[in-house]
Formats: C-alpha cells, structure tokens, sequence
C-alpha cells in the first residue's frame, strides 16, 4: 500500500537579532524634508533640513520619478548631496525627503545566482525571494584581535599562484596591471577554480559590454549558482559606483557571519577610488596627490579592512588595481599595495608574448605564502625565482648573443630551466589544476634544476697530455 507523502516543513528562520538592531537604527521614524537651494556639477545643496553623512535622501522632481543621492558633505549647515542615480530633471525649489541614515539592502542565500545593482535591486529580470534578511552596507571591520592568524591554504586553481605565490583563506590580494593585459581573464579563472563556498563580485566602473561576456565567459552556470553579481558600470553617477564596493562586501560579510567561506573579487578598486574623487572634490575638499583629496586614502583601508577571517568564516579578497600607464608606484597602488597582504602584478610584455596569465613571479609576493605551504615547497619557491630571476639580469647578453655558454653554472642552469619554468606558468584559462599538482610540480621542478646545478659546478677532468 502506498502511502501518502509526509508533507515537508519549511518553518521561517528568524534573522539575527543584531541585523534587527542595526535595521531598526537605520529607519527614519519622522517624515524630515527640505528643498533643493543649488546645483553645482553632482553636487546638490539642500536646505530646510538636516542630514547625516552618508544618509540616503530622495530628490523628488514634480515632473520626473524620485531619485536616491547620498549626504557627501555640508556647506555649513545644509546638506550637500550626490545624486546616485541619472538625473532627468531637476530645479531649485524641489522637494527633498530622507529616506534612511544608511544604504540597506537585502542579503541571503538566495541571493546566489543573481546580478543586483549598488541599492541592491536586482537588474537580471526576475524578482527577489522573500527570506532575504535586511542589512546594512556601512559596517565596521572585524577587531584586530578577534581574527585568527591564516593558516590554510585556498585553491584558486591557477599554477602560477597556488605554486608560487600560494594564498590563504582569509588574505586580501591586489592584483595590479594595465589595461587590456588580462585582469578580467584571470578573475575568470579565479571563479572556476576556487573552492569557496561563496563567490561575490564587484563590477565596479566595467563597461556595460563586458558585464554580460563576463557571466557568460568567465563565469559559466556553475559559477553563477554560488555567485552573486554585483554592477555598476563606468555611466552610472560615481556614488553609485562607489556604493557597489560597499554592497558586495556586505553581502560577503553575511555569508562569512553564516560560517562560509568567501571569495570577493573586486574589479577595479582603482575605479572605486575614482569615483570617491569625483565626491570629494565635489563636497569641496582640496586636491592632493595628482588630485585625489584626503578622503580617498582614508576610504581605501576602511573598505579592504573589512574582509579576512573571523572566528565564523573568512572572506578571501581579491581586488585589481588599474595602474596608470603601466606605473605600480602611482599613489592608488602604492597605497592599495602597503594595505594588503600580497600582491600579484601583471606583465604586459608577458601577454605580447602570448604567456597568459602574464603574471610577473619575481615582482609578486603572498606575504603568508610561507605559512601555508611545507618547507620543502616554500624553499622550491624560492629555488624557482631564483632561476627566473637570473634569467632576467642576464637576459640582454643572452637575447644577443654575447653569453657563452659554461661562463657562470647558474645561468647556464637559468636557461635550461627557462621553458619547463614556462610551462609550469603557463595555464589556459579553462583549465583547473588542483593545488596539490601545482605544488607538487614546483618541487619536482626544483628538484630537476638543483641537479643540473650541481653538475655544472662538479669540476671537470682535465684534458689529458698529449704523448
């Protein structure tokens, strides 16, 4: 006899109190509104009320829809607001309302899967589920001491960085390069090959072509499942540029709270750093350092101080740095450098010749790499760049002919070891190797080019007399 199916229970699971906390602050219990009084650029002077730093407000034209803008400053007592959205229409006079003392958006594990904008508003068609939990984007970052030391290694799945430049759960990364060298290719393959539980990305200032290509391309419908998107391309107003790196490390914060691990890849913080220029100098700060006010070098470790490992999960970032003209000692990426915990740079003249990912070893550094791998690894590491370095320092004589060959053992074994080196580098961008591989080729490599050393250094019989 066949019985009847059990039906399944779904109780509801209630949020955590402190989220609740925190949500409750955030709302506006009185209704507090003002007029416009100026416009000057993206800057808008409101008067007839008050309004926190960072407080959402909602410019209310009469003849277009309501627009959110943000509290960026004040010109002594009235507010000065950033339109987060295209503006149509707007005069002196128009009503303005605040809406929230804080961005909020909504965050869970449905989430996964879906392509949300800065308010976190989804943009892929499809509505959101109703067991999302309310949170808020501005939160502080974990106290120093209550994060565990990093200690195990994360499989990103690219040789060059699990081999040589191994990465931890918990560590914060910048990967610095041009444009047009292969920073978006090699998040693509940072996406496929990690073994987070949770993907969350950032698309902050990308051209709107390059948001569908990658989702489809780099991404793939396994990847999606376990991913969330977050936009906000290089034509919409810069506090909501800014507002997408806040969003997505929210939503990486909420899955690190569940006991997840997390990956969050920030695509470019040069662009978040842009865009909080364009805010400062429009709230009236002065320019400093090829025009980037004070409040830029303030907001830069506010926000990647936010992600690494707590005692309930971990969030494993990777944010890029578009470097201006190839210069890595600009001052957005000579400051993003001194704030993170290593940094992987890569070479255009590698991507000429056709090396992907162009990923520079001996300019690039995982400062916690010795603490996650064996030290046999680590000194095969070291091995290794010692070959590619010497390489690079003979280099000139070799490309023109001016090295003979048995003049220096250790650049005679720089050369021989050149290709295998190569070929250990070199990885197609749909291809997974598992960190373990990648290690254990590294040793073996070292291994081959510690022979071959010392039998270039054994001294050679000397020729025998003629009779």
């Amino acid at each position: 006899m066949n019985l009847p199916a059990v039906p399944q229970l779904h109780p509801p699971r209630l949020p955590n109190p402190e989220t609740i906390r925190q949500s409750l602050g955030s709302l506006v219990l009185s209704q507090i509104r003002g007029r416009v009084a100026s416009v000057t650029g993206d800057a808008v002077t409101v008067q007839g009320m008050t309004a926190p730093l960072g407080a959402i407000c909602e410019l209310m034209p009469p003849d277009a829809k309501p627009t959110l803008a943000r509290v960026i400053g004040f010109d002594d007592t009235r507010p000065i607001l950033a339109p987060m959205e295209a503006i149509s229409a707007l005069a002196a006079g128009d009503r303005v309302r605040l809406v929230s003392r804080s961005l909020t958006l909504r965050v869970g594990d449905s989430l996964c899967g879906r392509v949300i904008d800065a308010f976190g508003r989804p943009i892929d068609g499809k509505p959101l589920s109703d067991d999302l939990v309310r949170v808020s984007a501005s939160r502080a970052a974990p106290d120093s001491l209550d994060r565990p030391p990093i200690d195990e290694p994360l499989q990103t799945g690219v040789r060059a960085i699990d081999a040589m430049l191994t990465c931890g759960v918990g560590q914060r990364l910048g990967i610095f390069a041009g444009s047009g060298v292969g920073k978006s290719t090699l998040l693509g393959m940072l996406t496929r090959g990690t073994t987070a539980d949770r993907i969350v990305i950032a698309m902050v200032g990308e051209r709107g072509r390059e948001v569908q290509e990658f989702m489809q391309r780099a991404l793939g419908a396994a990847g999606l499942k376990r991913s969330v998107v977050v936009v906000a391309t290089s034509d919409k107003p810069a506090a909501q540029r800014l507002s997408a790196a806040w969003t997505a490390t929210a939503i990486a914060e909420k899955f690190r709270d569940e006991g997840h691990r997390v990956l969050l890849l920030v695509d470019s913080v040069t662009r978040f750093a842009m865009a909080q220029r364009e805010l400062g100098l429009a709230a009236g700060e002065p320019p400093t350092t090829r025009g980037y006010p004070p409040s830029v070098f303030n907001m830069l470790p506010q926000l990647v101080e936010r992600a690494g490992r707590t005692t309930k999960g971990s969030i494993t970032a990777f944010y890029t740095v578009l470097v201006e003209g190839d210069d890595n000692n600009e001052p957005i990426s000579d400051t993003v450098r001194g704030l993170l915990d290593g940094h992987i740079v890569l070479n255009r003249k590698l991507a000429h010749r056709g090396h992907y990912p162009p990923i520079d070893i001996p300019e690039s550094i995982s400062r916690v790499a010795n603490h996650l791998v064996t030290p046999e690894t680590y000194q095969a590491t070291l091995g290794i760049r010692e070959h590619m370095v010497q390489y690079q320092t003979s280099e000139d004589l070799i490309s023109i002919g001016a090295y003979r060959s048995g003049s220096d053992p250790r650049v005679d074994t720089a050369i021989a070891m050149r290709d295998p080196i190569n070929d250990l580098l070199r990885q197609d961008a749909n291809e997974i190797t598992p960190i373990a591989d990648s290690q254990a080729r590294v040793q073996k490599l070292h291994q081959a080019a510690s022979a071959a050393l010392a039998q270039l250094n054994q001294p050679q019989a000397p020729a025998p007399k003629p009779a």
